[in-house]
C-alpha cells in the first residue's frame, strides 16, 4: 500500500466516513481477466477490441481496432476527423512509448482568426462549421502505431468498424441526447442532417444508424490509410473545405505526420507513473499535483475525508493558473515541463496552501518565470480505451472530436464528422474557450501549431510491472479524473469497480466554484467542513467518462468502464 502522512496542521476532527449512493446507478461490477482485457467507452468497441485480442493480436492491434469501432459508434466523441495521443508500454522491457496525433492548426491559420474588426471574438466561430476544423490526425496516428508494433494485418482490424457501420446498431438515449444538444449545428449541413436528422427529426432512441458512406470510408482506408492525406479521401475534404470557407487545405493534409515524443513520467511513492507531454498538459500536472499531495501530513486514509479533498483542491487550483500561464505546443513555444513537476517546485508551492482555509482562486498564481528558471539550475466530447495483452503490452489512448459531433460538419459522400478542435487554442488572451479554460500567448493560434490538450492517457508501474492503465474523457475535468482514480486504487485500496463510480471533486482555478458530484453524493459532514473552510460548492449531476484496468501484484486484471456512459469491460 503506498501511504500518505497526515496534514500536520488540519483540524483533528472526526468525521463519519460514509458515501451515500445514488439509489438510480450502482457500481459497475469489477470485469477480471487472465490472459487479457480491453475497457473502452461503447460495448460494441470494446467486443471488437476482446475478440482481436482473442485471435492473436496484441494490444496495439486491439487498440486501433477499437478506436476504429469507436468512430463508428460513438460519432459525437471521437473519429476518424479529429485526433488524440496515445501511450504505450511494452511488457518485455517496460519500456513507455508516447505518440502524439494531435490535430494541428492549418496554414491558413492566424492569431485574429476568430476576432472581428474590433478585436472581439466572435461568438461560436471557433465551434460551429468548416473554419472550426484543425487538420485531423487520428488515421495517421493509429496507422503509426500499427506498422512500428502491430501484429495483425491492418485490414484485419479495419474489418470490424466497416461491419459495424454497413450493418448498424441500435441509438442510445446517450446518442440521442447529444443530438438534440447539436441539433443547430447538425442542421446547418446538410451532410450531418441527413445521418442524424433524418426528416428533420433527431434520431430517436431504439432505432439503427447505419452509416454508409462511412462504411465506404472505411473500406478505401482499409486498403490505402494514406487515402486520407493524399487520396480521394483527402480531395474530398479539401473540396468541401473550399466551397464552406473553411481553411484546411490539401497540402494540410498531405504534409500532417505524427510526432513520437519522450514520455512525461514522474515518482509518486515507490510507483512510477506515466503520461503525456505537451502539447498535452495532462502529464505535467497530473504529476505536479501528485508531488504536493505527497508533501502532506497526513491525509485520512479515506477518499472522502475532507483534509485530502482540501489539499486536493487547493493543489488543482495551483496546477490550472499554471496551465493558463506557461502551457502550450512546445514546438513552437518554451514551456518549463520539467521545473513545474519537479519536486523542488511542490515545495515551494505547497508552503502556499493552508491546511484550515481556501485561496481565492484570485490570490493564485502561476510561479514568475525567473523563479522557475532558477529552480531549473537548483535541481496538460472525447473518448478513451485501455487495452493489456497476454504479454503485458498495455495501451491507453484517448482521442476526440473536441464538442460533440465537433464542428458539427459531415464531408459529402464520406460520413467523415470533423472536429472542431481549434477552439482548444486561446482565441484572444484570458478569453475562457467551450470548457472554460483560459490561456495566453503560449497557446495562441498560429499555422501547424497543436493546440492544448487535457488529455491524459496514464499508465503507472510498480517495480517495472504493470499496475495501472487508466483515461478518461471529459474536456478540462480529464486531468482531475484520471488523478482521483490514480489515487483511489493505488492510495485508498479501492477495486476498480469502486473507485471509478466513486465521487469526484474538480477546480480548474477559473471559472471559480469548486464542482462536487451529486450523482454520487459525499458525506454531509464533509461537504460543510469543505464550506466552512471557505470553499464556494458548485453542485454538479456528474462528469466525465472513464475506464481503467489494473494489474494485481499476482498478475491478475480487473477492469472497469464509467456507469456514467455506456462502456464496458471485457476480459478472458
Amino acid at each position: 500500500m503506498v501511504l500518505l502522512k497526515f496534514w500536520a496542521t488540519c483540524s483533528s476532527m472526526c468525521f463519519a466516513i460514509s458515501t451515500l449512493v445514488s439509489p438510480c446507478l450502482a457500481a459497475p461490477p469489477s470485469i477480471q481477466g487472465r490472459t487479457g482485457l480491453i475497457t473502452s467507452a461503447h460495448p460494441d468497441a470494446t467486443r471488437v477490441g476482446l475478440e482481436i485480442l482473442k485471435q492473436g493480436g496484441n494490444a496495439i492491434d486491439a487498440a486501433v481496432a477499437t478506436a476504429m469501432a469507436i468512430s463508428v459508434a460513438e460519432p459525437f466523441s471521437a473519429g476518424i476527423g479529429g485526433g488524440g495521443f496515445l501511450l504505450l508500454r511494452l511488457g518485455e522491457t517496460n519500456q513507455m512509448i508516447a505518440l502524439d496525433f494531435r490535430e494541428r492548426a492549418p496554414l491558413k491559420a492566424n492569431s485574429r482568426l476568430y476576432l472581428d474588426a474590433e478585436g472581439q471574438v466572435i461568438p461560436r466561430a471557433s465551434i460551429d462549421g468548416h473554419r472550426a476544423v484543425a487538420v485531423p490526425g487520428t488515421i495517421a496516428g493509429l496507422q503509426a502505431i500499427h506498422q512500428k508494433y502491430g501484429r495483425l494485418p491492418w485490414q484485419t482490424l479495419l474489418n470490424p468498424a466497416i461491419k459495424l457501420a454497413e450493418e448498424g446498431f441500435v441509438v442510445s438515449d446517450r446518442t440521442h441526447r447529444i443530438i438534440l444538444l447539436r441539433q443547430k449545428a447538425l442542421a446547418a449541413n446538410p451532410a450531418a442532417q441527413k445521418i442524424f436528422l433524418p426528416k428533420g427529426q433527431p434520431l430517436a432512441v431504439g432505432s439503427r444508424l447505419i452509416q454508409t458512406d462511412l462504411a465506404n470510408t472505411l473500406k478505401r482506408l482499409a486498403q490505402d490509410p494514406q487515402a486520407f492525406y493524399s487520396g480521394s479521401i483527402a480531395l474530398a475534404i479539401a473540396k468541401d473545405m473550399q466551397k464552406n470557407d473553411g481553411i484546411v487545405s490539401l497540402w494540410d493534409l498531405k504534409t500532417y505526420a505524427p510526432t513520437w515524443r519522450e514520455p512525461l513520467c514522474g515518482e509518486f511513492q515507490q510507483l512510477q507513473v506515466c503520461s503525456m507531454p505537451p502539447p498535452s498538459s495532462g502529464g505535467v500536472h497530473l504529476i505536479q499535483i501528485l508531488n504536493l499531495l505527497t508533501l502532506g501530513q497526513p491525509f485520512s486514509t479515506k477518499a472522502d475525508h475532507p483534509d485530502y479533498l482540501h489539499a486536493l483542491v487547493e493543489a488543482m487550483k495551483i496546477a490550472y493558473a499554471d496551465r493558463a500561464e506557461y502551457l502550450g505546443d512546445t514546438d513552437f513555444v518554451e514551456v518549463p515541463v520539467q521545473e513545474l513537476i519537479s519536486p523542488q517546485y511542490a515545495q515551494r508551492r505547497f508552503q502556499e496552501i493552508n491546511p484550515n482555509q481556501a485561496r481565492p482562486a484570485e490570490q493564485v498564481k502561476a510561479m514568475n518565470s525567473q523563479t522557475l528558471k532558477w529552480l531549473q539550475k537548483e535541481s496538460n466530447d472525447t473518448s478513451h480505451l485501455n487495452v493489456v495483452d497476454r504479454d503485458r503490452n498495455a495501451v491507453s489512448l484517448t482521442f476526440t472530436l473536441n464538442l460533440g459531433f465537433g464542428a458539427g460538419v459531415v464531408v459529402p459522400g464520406t460520413g467523415i464528422i470533423l472536429n472542431n478542435e481549434m477552439d482548444d487554442f486561446a482565441t484572444a488572451p484570458g478569453v475562457p474557450n467551450a470548457f472554460g479554460l483560459v490561456g495566453n500567448t503560449q497557446n495562441a493560434i498560429a499555422p501547424t501549431k497543436k493546440p492544448l490538450s487535457s488529455m491524459t492517457p496514464t499508465i503507472v508501474t510498480e517495480a517495472g510491472k504493470l499496475r495501472l492503465v487508466v483515461g478518461a474523457a471529459g474536456g478540462s475535468t480529464i486531468i482531475t479524473t484520471v488523478l482521483q482514480l490514480v489515487m483511489n486504487v493505488l492510495v485508498f485500496e479501492q477495486d476498480v469497480a469502486t473507485a471509478i463510480h466513486a465521487p469526484k471533486v474538480h477546480h480548474q482555478w477559473r471559472p471559480l466554484p469548486l464542482r462536487m458530484e451529486e450523482w454520487v453524493q459525499f458525506p454531509q459532514t464533509t461537504v460543510e467542513e469543505l464550506k466552512q473552510r471557505g470553499h464556494d460548492i458548485q453542485g454538479r449531476t456528474q462528469w466525465g467518462n472513464a475506464n481503467l484496468i489494473e494489474v494485481t501484484p499476482q498478475d491478475e486484471l480487473f477492469g472497469a468502464a464509467d456507469p456514467r456512459g455506456e462502456g464496458t469491460a471485457l476480459g478472458y
